[in-house]
């Protein structure tokens, strides 16, 4: 199902080398290309708003990612590259479009593909703003600022602890607020601060529900493990890529070259990347709702923020820049949730 755009949006089928995918694009064709990556269990949709809102003289890109979206279901995560596919596949969207240059912004998920980028293809970006993303060395079964694994294979990280509930009403397309598992519920739990609902809501619940679900796809494959709490990573779709078990060594991002300014932005009440998120098997382990928890010293939950100041001060030292805001009252996505406050700060990283 197609979802309808805003006025000043425009969506367009875009066949690249890779993939391919549904694109959305706002401002003039000759404007500065800003390339938005969405994060997981959305898609470009979740956009539309800040693309909308752009400076005059700025063109919005945002594609639907691999695995999302009206993206071809036939093109899969091969989470053993980490982000690489989908990182590959943004650069085959700007080579098909012919911009050189771009600012980029990631939102969770896609923050993730842009520390990918940040490795891989530097001299392509102009800035870089970063919307609570994830922590570069990946999410689950790993503990402490340098992300030492909690056990040799990554227990913990992957695709084998999605809510089968909240799976079985994603594949039925469930848009109540009936249960705590639905998404629609979901998102108003643990991606906005209660008790904001978003004018949009309905089109952000469809994107939602466009997530291509499979072994292969959403939440992917696992691997049973020994160890707590007895699933490890397989090697299809986004989750899996999201493993510290695939994520590129982070080194990477100190020795490139050129170094790009970052601008991280996080909301102050974000449950989904936390130093105690609520997704954490650690978290959920600690209250009792995940039996068999180790403990603290064994698995304790991932300082995802601790992380990611970490390497980016690294990167700082390194030669790079960076500048963390946090916007109050906001969770996951501070850009649908306070969009001038949100403009406020990402606008002048455009324009500087």
């Amino acid at each position: 199902m197609s979802i309808p755009t805003l006025n000043g949006v425009t969506a367009k089928t875009i066949k690249t080398n890779r993939i391919t995918t549904r694109v959305l694009f706002s401002g003039a064709d000759d404007g500065i290309p800003v390339l938005f990556l969405h994060g997981n269990l959305s898609s470009a949709t979740w956009w539309e708003e800040v693309m909308i809102t752009l400076p005059t003289g700025f063109r919005g890109i945002a594609p639907d990612q691999r695995g999302f979206g009206e993206a071809d279901p036939a093109q899969k995560i091969d989470a053993t590259q980490g982000m690489g596919d989908l990182a590959d596949d943004a650069v085959a969207l700007l080579d098909h479009l012919g911009i050189k240059k771009a600012h980029i912004v990631g939102n969770s998920l896609g923050g993730s593909v842009t520390w990918r980028l940040l490795m891989d293809r530097p001299e392509r970006f102009l800035t870089v703003t970063q919307i609570a993303p994830g922590s570069p060395y990946g999410f689950g079964g790993v503990k402490g600022i340098n992300a030492t694994p909690c056990y040799p294979d990554f227990a913990g990280s992957g695709g084998g602890l999605a809510n089968p509930e909240l799976l079985k009403r994603l594949a039925a397309g469930d848009r109540s607020a009936d249960s705590m598992f639905s998404p629609r519920s979901a998102f108003r739990m643990l991606v906005v601060k209660p008790p904001f609902i978003p004018a949009r809501e309905d089109a952000l619940i469809d994107a939602m529900l466009a997530i291509h679900l499979g072994n292969q796809d959403g939440p992917g494959d696992f691997v049973p493990s020994p160890n707590w709490p007895f699933v490890a990573p397989g090697r299809w779709g986004a989750a899996n890529a999201l493993s510290p078990k695939y994520v590129d060594n982070v080194k990477r991002l100190y020795a490139a070259t050129p170094k790009v300014d970052v601008l991280w932005i996080r909301g102050s009440h974000d449950l989904a990347v936390s130093d105690n998120a609520a997704s954490d098997p650690a978290t959920v382990g600690a209250v009792g709702l995940l039996p068999g928890w180790p403990g603290p010293d064994v698995y304790p939950p991932q300082p995802m923020l601790g992380q990611t100041r970490a390497v980016l001060e690294k990167y700082a030292a390194a030669g790079g820049s960076y500048r963390e805001v946090v916007i109050p009252n906001t969770a996951h996505v501070p850009y649908i949730e306070n969009l001038a406050a949100f403009n406020a700060v990402f606008h002048p990283q455009l324009v500087r």
